[in-house]
């Protein structure tokens, strides 16, 4: 089996509320890039790569052209063996492990397919069929973020994301956590997120603030050295996202005591075949996981329930159902969250197949 074809869709996805974050970032539309390898034994696999703007150094438009430079070491070669195939296109172009992503999502596709199995199976095993979800809370007024909480509640969420900082007044964070900790009652997990945007005098003025509730800071600072100074002057659980990026990002925040969860974003590590070895090592390290991605639509989110599902249920602490943020749905008919839990298909490979009216003629093909 041979890949013959290389076709790339972007296609522009709006979330259905626009989420404020700190330091000025905001997500509400934004381009997702659809990438779809054939092979001559009609083999297809799909693989998607999304960028909220300002969040990490990539962006969406840079993926066509690194492709394109990689076309050459993709096509024609046999799509069997994802790991060992990225491992040659790392030597072929160093770096730009976003735009590798996309390709190594669809090259498990279709290693799965080819073997008759859902994907789960060739990453481990399953290990669940349900998981639990989490409810990212945009950053606005204190009242508005209860109101979401309560609603997400209703609905059978209990695990729930505060995005901090976007108005630059820490009192204000406080009431967002305070007010979002007494709607939904104790027991649910609740987490402050700046996202990098806080200094270190302000987060640990929230985190002492708080420092009597069940709360988890998540990425207060852009460093790992300064959000381990305010785990420890706050005595609360960190989360890391943005400076987790490669095993050794994870043994060095294992060494500063500030990581007692991950977000195990795909892309951020430069693939799934790069995931599951950042997963391994935490499954091995005792750091509970947020399997996610960046941003994006179906195929992002089935590839992470993949992911999820194979992972050793108690180093779970959640998943994203990024399409159930956003529209369109590349795929409507795949799996959604019911009751604060969702589980991968258990069809060959990821379960995706993405309605053609939707994506349109492809922007970039390359044969």
């Amino acid at each position: 089996m041979k890949i013959n074809r290389i076709s790339l869709w972007h296609v522009p996805l709006t979330s259905h509320q626009t989420y404020y974050m700190s330091d000025g970032k905001t997500c509400d539309t934004v381009l997702t890039v659809v990438l779809r390898l054939d092979t001559d034994a009609g083999i297809s696999g799909w693989g998607e790569y999304c960028a909220i703007p300002h969040y990490l150094p990539a962006y969406a438009l840079g993926v066509a052209p690194a492709i394109t430079e990689m076309a050459p070491r993709i096509l024609g070669q046999d799509p069997i063996g994802p790991q060992a195939f990225v491992h040659r296109l790392d030597q072929w172009l160093p770096g730009h492990g976003y735009a590798k992503s996309p390709v190594d999502m669809a090259l498990w596709d279709i290693h799965a397919q080819a073997a008759g199995q859902p994907l789960y199976n060739l990453l481990g095993g399953r290990h669940a069929s349900r998981i639990p979800t989490y409810h990212s809370i945009t950053c606005i007024e204190p009242e508005a973020m209860v109101a979401i909480a309560r609603e997400a509640h209703g609905q059978g969420i209990r695990q729930f994301q505060c995005k901090l900082g976007t108005d630059s007044n820490w009192q204000a964070d406080v009431a967002r956590l305070r007010g979002v900790r007494e709607a939904v009652g104790e027991g649910p997990l609740v987490y402050g997120d700046w996202n990098c945007g806080a200094n270190k005098l302000d987060a640990i003025r929230v985190g002492r603030a708080v420092a009597d509730l069940d709360i988890m800071l998540e990425q207060p600072c852009a460093t790992l050295e300064e959000c381990s100074s305010v785990k420890q002057a706050t005595g609360l659980p960190m989360k890391i996202d943005e400076n987790a990026q490669t095993t050794g990002d994870l043994l060095r925040a294992a060494e500063l005591d500030c990581i007692d969860a991950l977000a195990l974003k795909i892309s951020k590590f430069g693939g799934l075949s790069a995931a599951v070895r950042a997963r391994d090592l935490c499954v091995h390290l005792g750091i509970r996981m947020c399997v996610e991605d960046t941003w994006g639509s179906d195929i992002v989110t089935a590839a992470s329930l993949h992911l999820a599902a194979s992972t050793p249920a108690n180093r779970v602490m959640n998943v994203c159902d990024l399409s159930g943020y956003v529209g369109p749905r590349l795929d409507p008919s795949s799996p959604v969250r019911k009751d604060g839990h969702i589980g991968p298909s258990d069809q060959p490979g990821l379960g995706v197949e993405p309605d053609p009216s939707i994506l349109g003629e492809p922007h970039v093909v390359l044969d």
